[in-house]
């Protein structure tokens, strides 16, 4: 595509919290120079940070220019709470739904499976039809090779000695030697693909989130004849990716 891939959700998501304890730090505020190094960031990357920070309600950006962690601030590190996600996560699929006209999924892999969080669709962008379950079809879904694209081999080998490689399309990947190949190939980074390996007539594009050391996905499916800007496709899904890792990792 010809333009570089950004940091990892999780990348970003670290420099995050170290502004966030910087911030801690200074009940009445302090300026993005000094955050920026009590951070160790970079000013011009850490502004970039706290001006995200303070438009997802984490920070408050004061009148003097100086940022302060906001009134309902998050505790850094805390975990996600108990139906917490559920209330912050879906605004966000449901933007990546108006804004790319497809149905939105949100995965996570959970012990050794991977899950379907949320699907957020509408009549005008329905879900795919799930007649295979996720957790035998992550070889052949976009959002399933993002997670297994972002396990380490021990884990990875795991999960794919306990679910085989099956034949669900034409286009399927049934040869495991091929399967890792396109998982670590360059290309995957950032985006995942399936055109019709799930299921005929139906494209999915995927990238990786987090919520701590859990890796997930974030897609979205749509059918294989309409046509997208893959530029605008993998913006959209990158910029949202931040957001979720970041809504999962430092909750509200």
């Amino acid at each position: 595509m010809g333009d570089q891939a950004g940091p990892e959700p999780t990348v970003s998501v670290q420099r995050d919290l170290r502004l966030l304890e910087a911030a801690g730090a200074h009940p009445a505020g302090a300026p993005a120079e000094q955050l920026a190094r009590e951070a160790e960031l970079p000013l011009g990357m850490a502004e970039g940070h706290l001006r995200a920070l303070a438009e997802d309600g984490y920070l408050s950006a004061l009148d003097d220019g100086a940022f302060a962690l906001a009134d309902r601030g998050p505790s850094p590190g805390a975990g996600v709470g108990a139906g917490t996600w559920t209330q912050s996560i879906r605004p966000l699929l449901t933007s990546l739904r108006d804004d790319l006209s497809a149905a939105a999924y949100l995965t996570l892999y959970d012990e050794g499976e991977i899950r379907v969080l949320q699907i957020v669709d509408s009549p005008r962008t329905p879900r795919v039809d799930l007649w295979v379950g996720f957790e035998d079809a992550g070889h052949a879904t976009a959002l399933g090779k993002s997670v297994l694209g972002g396990l380490d081999e021990e884990a990875r080998a795991n999960y794919l000695s306990r679910h085989p490689l099956a034949d669900l399309t034409s286009h399927t990947i049934t040869r495991r030697e091929e399967l890792l190949r396109e998982l670590e190939s360059p290309p995957m980074a950032p985006l995942a693909r399936d055109r019709e390996e799930y299921r005929r007539g139906t494209t999915c594009v995927a990238v990786r989130v987090y919520c701590g050391d859990q890796v997930g996905s974030l897609g979205i499916s749509f059918r294989s004849d309409r046509m997208y800007r893959t530029s605008e496709v993998r913006a959209q899904l990158l910029s949202s990716a931040l957001r979720v890792t970041r809504r999962l990792t430092i909750p509200e």
